[in-house]
């Protein structure tokens, strides 16, 4: 899980700047956590098990 008081301060800058919302800046900083990496996991399992049904 991302600490995003590491990246508060950029968080803050596109909402005030932007206009974004937490969330929508969370995104475009690649920080979006738990969505991003179960989408991630699901993506690499995916790839070995067509891997593994070519052999």
């Amino acid at each position: 899980m991302v600490k995003t008081n590491d990246y508060q301060m950029a968080i803050d800058l596109l909402c005030c700047h932007l206009g974004l919302s937490e969330d929508e800046a969370k995104k475009q900083l690649g920080i979006s956590s738990e969505d991003n990496t179960q989408k991630r996991i699901i993506e690499t399992q995916s790839a070995l098990m067509g891997l593994n049904q070519d052999k």
